[in-house]
């Protein structure tokens, strides 16, 4: 069931697993451990997924996303070596005869200065580690890649791995294994960003001078995780250099960069800010007519973070991200995204770890008829936005050698501003708009990652979710024996009080991989993961807009769920000089929302009739080859996969393509050093149409025509295939400002044969013969775009 009546109790699954994890203990001899942080020597940062282990037993541990590590062993003499790719490793002996904190500082390994490296983890990490579906990508390869207009993205950058797609080029989000851009939980240091781009999807909110891990996760998702149902985009920040001042950014064709970070209280804190601002607007300012003068196109973001060591038990984290798009002239955008994140590091001994998070996000989104309010007779302002507080107390206990087990909770409330507008005329002003909607969403969670043998390794876990839709404000209830894909009628409306429970849902949901060793050099791994959503975005356009509207779910509109299984073959060769791997999936999706022809979703009170419900599936394989280090390398992916979805009323009740589908989608990304100054990047990019609903006939009234789809069937045509060739050069210079520090100059071509690759194909009356009709190709862009960056660092 998705539902229950009682709630599940947690005790007894806790119970059943500490007896599990603690079935196969590590032996009856006395044991200690090793704890500590492992740290960059150059910027004092804690490092990600460094491998820390003890080279006579052959055990070990990752450092979490914090640096931390915990090794138990018995009693003896060892040697403890601690290997990151790209830096020298550490490899000392010592006496384990008592309970030792152990703290590293890693150096970068000189011989690697004049080469690239594509993975910033252990050599043989995607083999051995028990995660699959995971892409890890280094800022160090994101800023050698080509960029549109030169600038380093994010984004536009995990789009090249495989399973990751998007329906065109311009527009925003990401889609991972059929699902859409909502079912994508964004992570910016824990904290959720409802829209990931500037400029209609033309850039990333990551400012690339202030991000530290670059982390997606498309199955086996841990237990720790939750709320969407496609996938994980985990974004970490830098703490801000703890050793000496420094400053960085870029000018570039469009915009420019300023980052700016140091250490304080002699070394036991630091701190970073960032800002971005772009100046197209600026630029064409002198070239606008009289009809465009009063045009504003911009982005701007602000981002900073602060950290300070307490003692060598507590530390704390204090972040912050805030972005806004201005776009239009007399009738205008306005869009941004604000977070907040506080974060508190306990180590309550050198077995157990604790991170707790309070964050605060809001994403808010309006239309001006009036953008320079000069004009206080006639004006249209309608503002909307979605603001969630959370609290996550996250604990990490490393039991033994052979089990990792985290555990914690997480409480999200949730506001729904649907929207609120202000309409002058004459000077006379009316408002309207539709009452806030308000949720809880909360989660207990569990997981192990248990070592059973040599070559056998299982990460499980439950999580167990549960919602609430709550008052004040107006519950709707409708008629359900309406013909599918007919508007529904209101019944009946009735008044909640404040913190009322209208409706509640909850779901377990179970996690489980599994890693098995075939060699050294080779690994079976095989995922499942259930997921529950519960938030909605509702958009019948092509593609996503910034005025979409969130929803939650409600006592009409039922969670989203979906259940994935994976199956991956991976092989490194060469001494881990090139890895590979091939992975194959099933995803089911339930409750998937579509809309009834000429959908209302722009201030209507009743806009749950005007929705659709249904079933999705989305299957395919995913083949993966990487070559990571010399002075040649990079990877080709090729995904082949379909999604589908099964809507009541729609295309005689039968599966049809999803919007989202792409059968084929190639990638090819090559990074090579030529000399010490100069490297070249190249990434060529290949994909199948994505499917399109076209009108079936036309009337003809008073000799014009009138498209019109008589059977409403969707998505049954699809347009031509899209594919790209881009290119870069990076130039260092030996300095950047007054002889200090270092600088590059960054050359790259976008669209290298100019291809004209179609958005979206549209059906339309011919200008020039109103009585006839005709279809459309649109591009986003059509034209070789060139551009040059300057970035630096001192």
């Amino acid at each position: 069931m998705s539902y229950f009546t009682k709630p599940f109790n947690f005790k007894h699954f806790l119970f059943f697993l500490f007896v599990f994890a603690t079935a196969n203990p590590c032996n009856a001899q006395t044991n200690f451990t090793i704890s500590g942080k492992v740290s960059d020597a150059k910027n004092g940062e804690g490092m990600i997924g460094v491998n820390v282990f003890l080279k006579e037993l052959k055990i070990g541990a990752s450092t979490n996303v914090y640096g931390f590590y915990s090794i138990t062993a018995p009693q003896g003499k060892y040697t403890l070596v601690v290997s990151y790719i790209g830096y020298n490793s550490v490899s000392k002996e010592y006496t384990l005869d008592n309970n030792q904190t152990l703290n590293f500082e890693l150096t970068e390994e000189g011989k690697l200065l004049d080469e690239v490296v594509v993975t910033g983890k252990r050599e043989d990490d995607n083999v051995k580690n028990v995660e699959m579906s995971v892409n890890k990508v280094e800022m160090k390869t994101i800023k050698k890649m080509p960029a549109f207009l030169g600038e380093v993205d994010v984004i536009r950058s995990i789009q090249f791995l495989p399973g990751v797609s998007s329906v065109g080029e311009g527009s925003s989000g990401f889609n991972v294994r059929g699902g859409g851009i909502d079912q994508n939980l964004v992570l910016l240091d824990e904290a959720p960003v409802y829209n990931s781009s500037h400029l209609f999807g033309f850039f990333s909110v990551f400012n690339p001078d202030v991000v530290k891990d670059v982390k997606l996760i498309k199955g086996g998702i841990p237990a720790t995780y939750g709320g969407r149902v496609s996938s994980i985009l985990d974004v970490r920040m830098k703490e801000g250099n703890s050793k000496k001042p420094e400053f960085s950014g870029g000018l570039g064709t469009i915009f420019s960069r300023f980052a700016y970070e140091r250490p304080f209280l002699k070394e036991k804190g630091s701190f970073i800010v960032a800002l971005r601002r772009s100046y197209i607007d600026i630029l064409a300012k002198p070239f606008l007519n009289s009809d465009l003068k009063g045009s504003r196109f911009y982005f701007y973001d602000f981002t900073a973070k602060t950290n300070y060591k307490i003692n060598d038990k507590n530390t704390i984290f204090l972040s912050g991200y805030f972005g806004r798009d201005v776009f239009g002239a007399d009738f205008g955008f306005n869009w941004g995204n604000s977070t907040t994140s506080f974060r508190w590091n306990h180590v309550f001994n050198n077995k157990l770890f604790l991170n707790t998070t309070v964050f605060y996000s809001n994403y808010d989104y309006s239309l001006d008829s009036d953008l320079s309010n000069e004009n206080d007779q006639d004006s249209f302002e309608w503002k909307s936005n979605i603001l969630n507080y959370s609290i996550k107390p996250d604990f990490n206990y490393y039991l033994n050698s052979k089990n990792t087990i985290s555990f914690g909770g997480q409480a999200i409330y949730y506001t729904f501003n649907p929207g609120q507008a202000t309409a002058v005329s004459g000077g006379q002003s009316r408002s309207i708009g539709l009452d806030s909607k308000y949720a809880m969403e909360s989660a207990l969670y569990v997981g192990n990652e248990q070592k059973l043998t040599d070559k056998l390794t299982l990460n499980y876990g439950l999580r167990y979710s549960f919602y609430s839709y709550m008052g004040p404000g107006t519950v709707y209830t409708f008629n359900e024996n309406t013909t599918p894909g007919e508007r529904k009628a209101i019944t009946s409306t009735r008044t909640s009080e404040k913190g009322e429970a209208i409706k509640n849902y909850g779901n377990l949901e179970p996690r489980i991989a599994l890693n098995l060793g075939i060699n050294n050099s080779t690994s079976i791994k095989l995922g499942y993961n259930r997921l529950a959503q519960y938030i909605h975005l509702l958009s019948n356009t092509v593609a996503s807009s910034p005025l979409d509207v969130w929803t939650p779910s409600s006592n009409n509109i039922k969670p989203q769920l979906s259940d994935q299984v994976a199956l991956g073959l991976f092989k490194n060769f060469s001494e881990n000089l090139y890895e590979s791997s091939v992975e194959v999936y099933y995803k089911t999706l339930k409750n998937q929302i579509d809309y009834i022809r000429n959908a209302d979703l722009l201030l209507n009170p009743a806009v749950e009739g005007d929705l659709m419900y249904g079933i999705g599936r989305a299957y395919g394989a995913e083949f993966f080859v990487k070559k990571n280090k010399g002075k040649l390398n990079g990877w080709v992916s090729y995904t082949l996969a379909r999604t589908e979805r099964k809507i009541d009323g729609l295309n005689n009740n039968d599966w049809y393509a999803s919007r989202i589908d792409k059968a084929h989608n190639i990638s090819v990304v090559g990074i090579l050093d030529l000399t010490k100054k100069w490297s070249m990047g190249t990434t060529l990019s290949f994909s199948s149409g994505t499917p399109a609903s076209f009108p079936t006939n036309k009337f003809a009234w008073q000799g014009i025509a009138l498209p019109h789809n008589y059977t409403d069937d969707r998505n049954t045509y699809r347009i031509p295939n899209s594919h790209r060739l881009d290119y870069s050069a990076t130039r260092k210079n030996k300095h950047a400002l007054f002889g200090k520090g270092e600088s590059e100059w960054v050359f790259s071509v976008y669209n290298v044969y100019n291809r004209k690759n179609p958005f979206s194909v549209y059906v339309r009356q011919n200008p020039d013969d109103p009585s006839k009709t005709e279809a459309v190709k649109y591009s986003v862009f059509a034209a070789i775009i060139p551009a040059v960056t300057y970035n630096f660092k001192f």
